[in-house]
């Protein structure tokens, strides 16, 4: 099965998502891309991603369009604030979903409050994804 996670930067919730599928089942195939992609993995998701044992470190920040002339089971976009545009994906898709969550880049304050931030976006994108995994995704493997 083949999923393609889509946001604008492709450096943070994304790559998070992407993460996750692929601890929760390894026979998936999982990518994930970006309209405005940075080239870069955000620090911050990396690391807390490390602390509960998923390393996104080797992941890479892709642009949408190496992914358009694919054919894809699933397309989720994960863009969730109301200053962001989820990008549209043209593709081949059978399955078409929107899971919105904040974005953690633009937290602001102490240190331990933006690293919360982060903690709770990651956890909040394993707990909708797992969901996803189980009840949608699993019984098509």
């Amino acid at each position: 099965m083949k999923i393609l996670i889509l946001c604008t930067g492709n450096s943070c919730r994304s790559q998070m998502a992407h993460g996750f599928l692929k601890s929760f089942d390894d026979r998936l195939t999982v990518c994930s891309a970006g309209t405005e992609a940075s080239g870069k993995l955000n620090p911050k998701a990396v690391e807390v991603m490390k602390d509960i044992g998923i390393d996104i470190s080797h992941h890479t920040s892709d642009p949408v369009d190496r992914y358009l002339s694919e054919e894809w089971d699933y397309v989720i976009t994960v863009c969730g604030g109301a200053n962001e545009a989820c990008p549209a994906f043209m593709g081949k898709v059978k399955h078409r979903l929107h899971i919105g969550f904040d974005d953690p880049t633009y937290a602001e304050g102490t240190d331990e409050f933006v690293h919360s931030e982060y903690v709770r976006v990651r956890d909040e994108i394993k707990e909708s994804f797992y969901k996803l995994f189980k009840e949608r995704i699993e019984p098509e493997l």
